[in-house]
């Protein structure tokens, strides 16, 4: 669960940056952002004291090298028939539930419910 919740947590870090280079952002998503990122933070806080470092830092690098790979593949644009298949702003729709998704599981992990 600790190594999904680090894929999920790197993949929302990637996606809200680039929300955040790319639109106008409202004071909602503002905190949104904040809150998930102090659940982030605590997440690497539960992985430097739980976790084996050999195998915790680089997964964490892989895992931050592949969110951003797939960013890039849906920025440059998975196209069918001309058309746009998946677009940012699509992705941009999802992010709430992705952010508490990222809350939640990391929440269960500080909290013992799963392991």
């Amino acid at each position: 669960m600790f190594y999904f919740a680090l894929f999920i947590a790197s993949l929302y870090f990637k996606i809200a940056r680039v929300q955040k280079k790319e639109e106008r952002l409202s004071s909602a998503v503002l905190v949104q952002y904040f809150v998930v990122g102090v659940a982030i933070v605590s997440l690497l806080v539960y992985g430097f004291m739980y976790e084996k470092s050999v195998v915790f830092l680089p997964l964490l690098v892989l895992f931050t090298v592949m969110a951003s790979l797939m960013i890039t593949a849906i920025q440059l644009g998975i196209f069918v028939n001309g058309k746009p298949l998946l677009g940012l702003t699509r992705i941009y729709r999802y992010l709430p539930v992705l952010g508490f998704l990222v809350v939640f599981m990391i929440s269960c992990l500080w909290f013992g419910q799963i392991r």
